[in-house]
């Protein structure tokens, strides 16, 4: 189905985008104070990636009656959220080990939509 490739894509996409993250806070944390734009830059389009990642589990839900994608998809988007205020208000007691936590989930999630895909 094209919504369940679409959602593929997405989580796909999210993975890239997010991966980058602790690359782009590296070079800032380096010294490269360019570093810190990428990474603010990297924030908005994981934050889209997310998104639009919600809207199209909610779209496989609704055709083809798998709840879990929207859910999972919800709350990665939930907690990078609160990851993504943390940072702005330079709270890095809670935006590195959400850092840490949100790469894990999307790569779980990549792991486990391409997974689903191949048993399908």
């Amino acid at each position: 189905m094209v919504s369940g490739w679409a959602l593929r894509g997405l989580v796909s996409a999210h993975l890239v985008a997010i991966v980058g993250q602790p690359v782009f806070a590296g070079v800032y944390l380096s010294g490269d104070f360019d570093g810190l734009r990428l990474h603010a830059v990297g924030a908005d389009i994981v934050t889209s990636i997310g998104c639009l990642q919600v809207i199209a589990a909610a779209v496989v839900w609704a055709r083809l009656r798998r709840v879990w994608p929207f859910f999972a998809s919800l709350g990665v988007v939930a907690a990078e959220t609160v990851q993504y205020f943390a940072g702005q208000d330079g709270a890095l007691w809670l935006h590195l080990p959400l850092g840490v936590l949100t790469v894990a989930a999307v790569v779980v999630l990549f792991i486990a939509v391409w997974r689903e895909a191949a048993h399908a």
